[in-house]
Formats: C-alpha cells, sequence, structure tokens
C-alpha cells in the first residue's frame, strides 16, 4: 500500500458467548469424523448466518460444526453473494475508483526514491514484476475468501476471517494456530497503519519545515515540526464517528490531486537523458526498493472490505476484472512517477519528490503546504482503523461507565506513541522500507499464500506434481527473504544516520 491506505473495514467486535457443551458432527457407522485431534470436528463461522453459535477451542469466532467429507451437494448449490446483506452495494465503477482512491495515494511520491535504490531501468522492470506478484496474492486471498465462503455457507469474510477459517479448515496441525493467525493479521495491520500515521508525521513535517525556513530566521529541527503538528492531531483524533471525518477526506483529496498534477509538471520539465543514470545499482540497496515499492503498491489490507460491498462481487477478480484493471492502472502509474522522477533527479531524489522542488518558488511552496495538509487530514482517517481494532479487543474487559474515558486516553495514547516514534525515527526512506518490509511482506505475500496451502489442502489439492505447493512455497520464501533484508537494511540506515550524530 503507499502512504495514503483506504480505511480498511474493522473486524467484528468479540463478543460474550455461552459456553456450550462440544458436539460432534453426526457420521456414518464407518466414518470417522472430520479434521481435528482425536475425531474432534473442524469448527466454522457463523456469525452472518442463521446456524446455532458454538465456541470452539482457541478460537475467537463464531462457530458452527462443519459437514462431512463428500457432502457437497448443498455446498455446490450456495451462493455467497446471493445472501449478502449490504445496505448500499457498490457498482463495478465505484469500486475501480475506490480502488483506485486506496492505491493511488502519496506513496506514488516515493516512487523515485525507490528507482534510485534500483536503478533506472531495473527499477522499471522491478516495479512492474513485484506490482503483479502483488495484485497475484490479492487474487489469492479473495478467491480463497470464496471458496471457503461457499464451503462453509457464510456470506462474507474479512481479511483476519479468512486467514482464521483457513487454518480450521486446513490440515489438523494447522487447526490450533487458528487463533494466533487471526491474532497476527489484525497485528500487523495494527502496526502497519500505525507506522503510516508515524510517516504521515515526519512526511508533513519535512515539507511545512522547507517552506517555513524560507521565511523564518529561526530555524525549528525537524522533530521541533513533528511535535508541531502532532499537536492539534490529539483533538483531532478524539472524533469517534467517520461522518463528522468526511468534510476532511475530501478536502484532503483535492488538495492531493491538485498537489500531484503540479508536482508532474515540474517532474516532466527539461528531463536529462536516460544515459545520465544508472541502469542497475548495487544489490546491497535492493531490499531499500523491495521495501519501498511494497509499501507503496500493497493495498491488501483494503480489498476485502471493497469485495465486500461490491453489487457483483464474482467481477472482483478474474480476467478481465475490476482488480486487475484497477491494479495495472496503479502499476503503470507508479512505474511512470518513479521511472521519471529518478531520471530528472537522479542521486538527489529525496524519499518524496515534493521536497527536491525549487524552495524559492511559489508555485512550489504552494504544492508543498498543499500535499502536506492533505496528508495531516488523511491522518485521522487512518488512525481511525487500528484504534478501532485495539478497542474492539479491549472494550469488553472494562467496565460500562469507564468506557468512554478510557477510549479517549487510548486514542492520546496512541497519537502520542505516533508522535514519539516519528520523534525518534524522522528519516522519512528507511521509515517506509522498514514498514513496508516488516508488514507488508507478511500482509501482502506470505499470508496469503499460506492460507492457500491450507485451503487447498484436501480439495482440490496442490495438483499435478505438488504444483501448488511449490508456487506458494516460493511466494512465502520471496516474503520472507523481503521481510529479512528489508528490515535489516533499513536499521542499518537508521544506525547510520544517528552515528552521524543527526
Amino acid at each position: 500500500m503507499s502512504f495514503h491506505k483506504s480505511d480498511s473495514r474493522t473486524p467484528l467486535a468479540p463478543t460474550e458467548y455461552t459456553k456450550i457443551p462440544t458436539v460432534t458432527a453426526g457420521c456414518g457407522e464407518n466414518e470417522k469424523p472430520k479434521g481435528g485431534k482425536g475425531g474432534q470436528s473442524k469448527f466454522i463461522r457463523s456469525d452472518m448466518a442463521d446456524v446455532p453459535v458454538q465456541q470452539a477451542a482457541g478460537s475467537t469466532l463464531p462457530l458452527v460444526i462443519s459437514r462431512k467429507k463428500g457432502d457437497d451437494s448443498e455446498d455446490g448449490n450456495y451462493n455467497p453473494f446471493e445472501h449478502r446483506k449490504v445496505e448500499h452495494p457498490t457498482s463495478d465503477l465505484e469500486t475501480f475508483v475506490h480502488l483506485l482512491k486506496g492505491s493511488l495515494g502519496s506513496g506514488i511520491l516515493a516512487m523515485p526514491m525507490a528507482f534510485s535504490h534500483a536503478g533506472l531501468w531495473f527499477g522499471l522492470v522491478a516495479t512492474f514484476a513485484v506490482g503483479t506478484l502483488c495484485t497475484y496474492c490479492v487474487h489469492i486471498l479473495v478467491k480463497c475468501a470464496h471458496i471457503l465462503c461457499r464451503r462453509r455457507k457464510i456470506p462474507m469474510m474479512g481479511f483476519a476471517d479468512v486467514a482464521e477459517q483457513a487454518f480450521l479448515d486446513g490440515p489438523p496441525a494447522l487447526n490450533r494456530w487458528s487463533r494466533f493467525i487471526r491474532f497476527m493479521v489484525n497485528t500487523f495491520l495494527v502496526i502497519d497503519l500505525l507506522g503510516c500515521c508515524c510517516i504521515y508525521l515526519v512526511f508533513v513535517a519535512n515539507n511545512v519545515e522547507q517552506v517555513v525556513r524560507v521565511y523564518m530566521e529561526t530555524v525549528l529541527g525537524i522533530r521541533v515540526w513533528i511535535m508541531i503538528v502532532s499537536a492539534p492531531l490529539i483533538f483531532m483524533c478524539l472524533i469517534r464517528n467517520l461522518k463528522f471525518l468526511t468534510p476532511f477526506s475530501m478536502l484532503a483529496n483535492i488538495l492531493m490531486f491538485v498537489g500531484i498534477v503540479i508536482t508532474f509538471i515540474y517532474m516532466f520539465s527539461d528531463l536529462p537523458a536516460p544515459v545520465e543514470r544508472p541502469g542497475i545499482v548495487s544489490v546491497t540497496e535492493w531490499p531499500l526498493f523491495f521495501g519501498t515499492v511494497i509499501f507503496a503498491l500493497e493495498g491488501i489490507g483494503v480489498v476485502m472490505s471493497l469485495e465486500n460491498d461490491m453489487k457483483n462481487p464474482s467481477h472482483f477478480i478474474g480476467c478481465p476484472s475490476v482488480l486487475n484493471f484497477g491494479m495495472g492502472l496503479v502499476i503503470a502509474l507508479y512505474t511512470l512517477v518513479g521511472f521519471f522522477g529518478f531520471l530528472k533527479y537522479g542521486p538527489a531524489t529525496e524519499a518524496s519528490i515534493t521536497l527536491n522542488l525549487p524552495l524559492d518558488d511559489k508555485l512550489a511552496q504552494s504544492v508543498k503546504l498543499m500535499i502536506a495538509i492533505a496528508i495531516f487530514f488523511t491522518f485521522t482517517l487512518q488512525f481511525y482503523v487500528p484504534v478501532t481494532i485495539l478497542w474492539k479487543g479491549l472494550e469488553h474487559k472494562i467496565r460500562p461507565e469507564k468506557q468512554n474515558i478510557c477510549e479517549y486516553g487510548l486514542r492520546v495514547f496512541l497519537v502520542l506513541l505516533c508522535c514519539g516514534i516519528a520523534v525518534a525515527l524522522p528519516n522519512l526512506g528507511p521509515f517506509i522500507s522498514l514498514i513496508g518490509a516488516v508488514c507488508l511482506s507478511t500482509l501482502g505475500m506470505i499470508v496469503p499464500a499460506t492460507i492457500e496451502l491450507a485451503v487447498y489442502h484436501e480439495d482440490p489439492g496442490y495438483g499435478r506434481f505438488n504444483w501448488r505447493l511449490w508456487k506458494n512455497s516460493g511466494l512465502i520464501l520471496f516474503g520472507v527473504v523481503g521481510f529479512v533484508a528489508g528490515t535489516y537494511v533499513s536499521i542499518i540506515e537508521f544506525h547510520t544516520e544517528f552515528s552521524n550524530g543527526h
């Protein structure tokens, strides 16, 4: 995903369940119960189906007993899309626009920096490759969600729901880890989104500091500006209703669009010859490229909510599909900006292309401020998702009369936490790469590949020569290498910065 990601749908709040004795699915005389240790049946989510609810050990979901293997007559006829109750379903075009809005954020401004860590021509090829890989992993996630919905007669699922149900439905060895995978998905979503909030603070502070420096004799450090920017956000983030944040979102979208268009005008003027830029750089810099690109392109956190809201969910994946058209356009635009941005500024390319705009140019100054204001307002929307996920997990543990004050306290604490992290790590480039490597390589590649292995374990299997096993093992390996290498190089960059006394 990008600096600016759309708010993905938050998981349903944990619910108190009455403990009911465990029962097993009915089996014939010569049949054994499916899955589970010791013949214990598997359990599935059913909070959206009119079925009895049961709590299974190791799972946080409302659950029901699964059917016996081979009893697929009803499952084959069940269409989850017909049972979805969406108040305002979105058309294919509306979903396409939402996908663009969620993916085409300010992360596009970091693409020239990504190319500086890859080289002009290698970056061109690698961006298309990584973008295609990210899109394919989204296909895997949504396709597995559709399979699980049909198999278990559930109208829709969120990201964490798909992960947990896949583990409950997979090999017996994975069943006990179902609660953990749900926790891990939500944890990485929270870390990713709070990390984006930290990046927003650094981004806004850098752009404001550049403009103010032209007109002020007293120069304030970037860390001071981060604290100044954070102060009003403490009060803005106390707003709990998204309805009141809608005007800020509309203003942010307008300012971002105008700012990016003007930035393109500067970027495409007086371009040097491509031979003046390195075609490929040292392999030691590639992890920073990988982390930045996957951070900018990955939208795995928003796709399930977009698909769940569609009038025709089957149009989201496939060929042609909403996802293919949307991500194809996103990848093309990101590659275009990265290529020409690096071609324009070369080794002097900053973490955000706006920081390369002329300091003394009035129009360039207005662009910096417009995009800074847009990101500032986006902070409150991005902040809404992680605070909701965390509060849903804490709410039931707090007495009703203290819930309001505790929720406000959590919101203030999280803003101060983001401010503290941004003040400690104000280097925008390694920060972007670190979040991309840690969170999005996990959510965008490792988890979807693992989910498909679990879902395809018994039916229909891994295919001839176990090709699905080899393919997903390769995706997991690529994600792990990106995770480790990107994290290591980002930490080295931070260490170098602190060693130099910055």
